[in-house]
């Protein structure tokens, strides 16, 4: 069976799933993105903005993140994903604040941590500003932002963009509530100027210290916030005149803060995730060849007599530096030698285990 967490930051929801020990199957931490699209359904699936996978590190971090969007693509790196991550490992081993990740994601090392209040400060690297590493084809400007102007449904719109290892644009309005925002969003994420397709977000600003965005996520579409969009426009905004160096970000979903000290310096953002639900997936729901394993070992389990079945797993521990080749023939081990009543008890018995940790840790903070 499979486990899955549901974890939300300011209403980026997203769908994570626990393989640090190498334990997930080929179908799942490298999926079909059909899979993916109906896992996040939110009819017929899980639902979520996203699919968040913690995996064995491939360099020198703790441990490793990929991340797919909605659509089923495959994202370089997501603020509020990443925040749900620190916060579902945080409950998984039940750390205290002060807890930092390096977590490797296709956007370089990100390092979160824990604070004392239960939010996740992230340091998110320096932004990307050379026009080719965003990438665009917008050219920079004499405050080295990639900017300019983009026709787009008859109107003529200023611009900037911002690489925070995704690609976005910010598009300063002077209200948000009277932009053709689907129009608008959904012209800009496919704009010729964005060759990789880019996150869009339309700026109101309210002071130098409050922004304000709405946000419409690459592959996802409008969603209630953003993190690594909500640093790529304090970036945008800081080198537009717009905005100080630190300044409260808010979003549909609330509010974030983000800081910048400089060109070269990383961009920090402070926010929340949340834990919603853990579950187990349906196995009509599995990818299709973990489906019919699935089959052939409910069929040896009609085979076996009550009370034949040992109430112990065959388990085995996954070394740290064992191969990916080697990781899978012991998870194909497993499931040959594991009835299904086990591995309901088992997925059963670790989201317990995590329950009781969070309240644990929360009950001390």
């Amino acid at each position: 069976m499979l486990a899955f967490s549901k974890y939300q930051g300011l209403g980026n929801d997203f769908i994570l799933m626990e393989g640090r020990g190498g334990q997930l199957p080929a179908a799942i931490h490298s999926p079909d993105p059909a899979w993916v699209q109906r896992i996040c359904d939110r009819r017929f699936g899980i639902g979520g903005d996203g699919l968040i996978l913690a995996l064995p590190p491939q360099a020198s971090g703790e441990l490793r993140m990929r991340i797919f969007n909605a659509d089923g693509s495959e994202a370089e790196m997501c603020g509020n994903g990443i925040r749900c991550l620190a916060r579902f490992l945080a409950d998984s081993d039940g750390d205290a604040a002060g807890r930092c990740w390096p977590i490797e994601t296709p956007a370089g090392m990100i390092v979160p941590e824990l604070q004392a209040d239960g939010q996740i400060r992230v340091d998110m690297g320096a932004p990307f500003l050379e026009p080719s590493s965003v990438p665009t084809t917008l050219h920079a400007n004499e405050a080295g932002l990639p900017a300019g102007e983009l026709q787009v449904g008859g109107a003529s719109l200023p611009v900037a963009a911002v690489g925070m290892g995704n690609p976005h644009v910010v598009v300063p309005v002077s209200d948000l509530a009277t932009i053709p925002f689907e129009e608008w969003g959904s012209s800009l994420e496919i704009d010729p100027a964005f060759p990789a397709k880019t996150n869009v977000h339309f700026l109101q600003v309210h002071s130098r210290s409050q922004l304000e965005i709405r946000v419409w996520e690459r592959g996802a579409g409008p969603t209630l916030a953003c993190g690594t969009g909500a640093c790529a426009t304090l970036v945008a905004a800081v080198l537009l005149g717009l905005s100080d160096r630190a300044a409260t970000v808010v979003l549909p979903g609330g509010p974030l803060e983000i800081s910048w000290a400089g060109p070269t310096e990383s961009v920090f953002m402070t926010g929340p995730a949340e834990a919603v639900f853990d579950g187990v997936i349906n196995p009509e729901l599995m990818p299709a060849g973990l489906n019919d394993t699935l089959d052939s070992l409910e069929r040896q389990q009609e085979q076996v007599p009550v009370g034949a079945a040992s109430a112990e797993p065959a388990t085995q521990p996954v070394d740290d530096d064992c191969s990916e080749a080697e990781a899978q023939a012991r998870v194909q081990a497993f499931l040959e030698s594991t009835s299904l009543d086990s591995m309901i008890n088992i997925a059963t018995e670790s989201l317990e285990q995590r329950t009781l940790s969070r309240f644990q840790r929360d009950g001390q903070a």
